[in-house]
């Protein structure tokens, strides 16, 4: 277990690399208190920039910033990163091919007491249609540094859904976590699950060791790199395991269910399931209760492998 917030972690991975490299700044939408970028402006003011309640500006100045060689970090929470600023985010950023790396926090239900204006299930969708983006989401504090700082060496805009609030070591500094490539986590033969993000990978591990009790093994999967998509890994494992399972804090609809639903059909199609959110909005709770209402447990998981199992 970490003993910092992932928010925590992501200032201390930006202040790290900018000591270095003069390109890289920070921009907030009035939330730096609510990201943690304030010990970053307090030690690079002129390359912090709180734009105020205008997250589309907000990626409108980041693209200027990248026109003129910086490496903007903007963060603000994922509903107004996907919805808000889509179209400057298209256009400014990635239809002009800028280095724009945009931060969508409180993904899923994570969003938790801000309720469902705010409780994003539709970003990663809305983000896998812009071409040649990279879309990314960290489960823990050893992958959100090292992902971070492969998105800042990446030429091109990024997206990255980051969990503010928590506690969470999944990865030893000696693991290798690669952008665009899985990371399995468990080895089973019976069916795969993909999981991604700070709520579902460990609730997917959870519910693999419940699996092993019932006598099904499970081969676990972090994919914390939705798009481009490790494909590779995907076929390996319906060539293994013959089913997939797919866990994710987002609509069952354009996210990771989708993009592994895609490539199965088109390279080898085996039954495939979700446990995701179900077409529906999102509403007010703690996180508990919300994992709960949406079905993000293990033994919902545990209940959804045993119906997949059963169409192999």
């Amino acid at each position: 277990m970490s003993d910092k917030d992932m928010r925590e972690v992501y200032t201390e991975t930006l202040i790290e690399m900018a000591g270095t490299d003069e390109r890289i700044c920070v921009l907030e939408a009035d939330l730096m208190r609510a990201t943690g970028t304030g010990s970053f402006k307090d030690k690079f003011p002129e390359r912090a920039f709180n734009v105020g309640v205008a997250e589309a500006n907000m990626v409108g100045v980041a693209s200027g910033l990248s026109a003129g060689g910086k490496i903007p970090w903007a963060a603000t929470f994922g509903c107004f990163a996907a919805r808000r600023t889509y179209d400057q985010f298209f256009i400014s950023a990635n239809y002009a091919q800028q280095n724009v790396k945009l931060v969508g926090t409180d993904p899923g239900v994570t969003a938790a007491f801000n309720g469902g204006t705010h409780m994003p299930f539709e970003d990663t969708g809305l983000m896998r249609c812009i071409p040649g983006l990279v879309i990314f989401e960290p489960c823990d504090s050893v992958s959100l540094k090292s992902l971070i700082k492969q998105a800042t060496e990446h030429k091109g805009s990024t997206y990255m859904r980051l969990q503010r609030k928590g506690k969470y070591t999944l990865y030893s500094d000696t693991d290798e976590v690669i952008l665009g490539k899985g990371n399995v986590l468990k080895e089973g033969d019976d069916l795969t699950i993909i999981a991604s993000g700070y709520v579902m990978v460990p609730e997917t591990l959870a519910a693999a060791d419940l699996l092993i009790e019932e006598g099904i093994k499970a081969r676990v999967i972090d994919m914390h790199t939705v798009k481009p998509l490790d494909r590779k890994l995907v076929v390996e494992s319906a060539e293994k395991t013959g089913a997939i399972l797919v866990c994710e804090n987002h609509q069952k609809a354009g996210g990771l269910f989708s993009a592994v639903s895609e490539c199965l059909g088109e390279e080898f199609p085996v039954p495939v399931a979700a446990v995701a959110v179900e077409d529906q909005f999102g509403q007010v709770g703690t996180l508990e209760y919300l994992k709960e209402a949406y079905g993000f447990t293990k033994e919902n998981i545990v209940k959804k492998a045993k119906e997949l199992m059963g169409r192999k």
